[in-house]
């Protein structure tokens, strides 16, 4: 029988774990060449740019969904704004959805631009210690279609990584687009050269926004990326009148909270239904101080708080492996 099309004989085939997985000229033409790539890391040169510039980020996480519309931009502004509320941290959150560039206006910046200085792109500050990066602050117009393929959007995204003056950061939050495609394998491959401390991965109960995060913890194992954990968002409602709970988007697989027991990954929380998150984004400001003593807001501060004992863990154990 004929060898299919860009088939690699096993004997050919460089590796998973080889500094050529991915390059090689027997990985043209494979299936697997960009997730082998981007497990493999930038080559040299670019390699000792991204650490240069990116050696005083502490700590580097990424929030990810396998479907658009579960939360996952808004999970990123209050993670943010949280992480933020700590005037000693300095935090920074970087917007990599390319086409559906949401955190300007979640974040109270839309309309600002990116100023240029001798060290680089300079970030737009919400506050002094919370700088945000964006290609909405490349526009002309909120309105604007970005209409890239995959080279440009990869190009922009390493532009920010490395031409952007981050200075010292405690955290950087990684806002992707939905799915596991190319922005995703550019900035794990690109930040592999520094240190990557896991993905927060956010999903909604039904089922069918389920089957796509299984695909994305499945990419994660893939590109040997830490998971941090998954966050169930719309989790039930609480009617503010008469205190009933009802389920908005019934778990009927056993919600977020089955998947992670069955695939062995920590469930971060569950942040339920409140219509003051979509006013807050609407309006720019920050959920967790317009309704601070809030059911969703106490559920959000538990799992940032769980991030950050997360973080704080992995940082402790890289240090001992030095």
């Amino acid at each position: 029988m004929a060898e299919a099309a860009g088939a690699v004989r096993p004997e050919e085939c460089p590796g998973t774990d080889s500094a050529q997985a991915g390059r090689a000229a027997a990985c043209q033409g494979c299936p697997n060449q960009g997730l082998c790539a981007a497990a493999a890391g930038p080559d040299p040169a670019e390699a000792a740019e991204l650490r240069a510039r990116l050696r005083a980020v502490r700590h580097t996480v990424l929030v990810l969904s396998g479907k658009g519309g579960v939360g996952k931009s808004t999970f990123s502004a209050v993670l943010a704004h949280g992480l933020a509320a700590d005037e000693d941290k300095q935090v920074a959150l970087l917007d990599i959805d390319i086409c559906g560039p949401s955190v300007p206006k979640m974040m109270g910046l839309e309309g600002e631009q990116v100023h240029q200085s001798g060290s680089g792109w300079s970030p737009v500050y919400v506050e002094e210690n919370l700088g945000v990066m964006s290609v909405g602050f490349l526009l002309s117009s909120p309105d604007d279609a970005v209409i890239w393929r995959g080279p440009k959007k990869n190009g922009l995204i390493k532009q920010f990584l490395r031409d952007v003056d981050w200075g010292e950061i405690d955290y950087l939050i990684v806002d992707t687009p939905p799915g596991t495609s190319d922005e995703h394998l550019s900035i794990v491959q690109y930040l592999s050269a520094t240190h990557i401390d896991g993905a927060v991965i956010v999903t909604t109960p039904q089922e069918i926004s389920l089957q796509d995060v299984r695909k994305e913890i499945n990419f994660c194992h893939k590109v040997k990326l830490p998971i941090i954990g998954v966050v169930e968002n719309m989790s039930g409602f609480v009617c503010p009148k008469c205190k009933n709970e009802s389920q908005i988007f019934p778990p009927t697989t056993g919600g977020a909270e089955k998947m992670c027991q069955n695939l062995n990954v920590s469930l971060l929380g569950k942040v339920p239904l409140d219509p003051q998150i979509g006013r807050s984004c609407d309006s720019g400001q920050s959920f967790l101080s317009e309704a601070p003593e809030s059911p969703a807001a106490l559920s959000y501060r538990n799992i940032i708080q769980r991030i950050q004992e997360y973080c704080e863990q992995h940082h402790s154990q890289e240090e001992k492996s030095i």
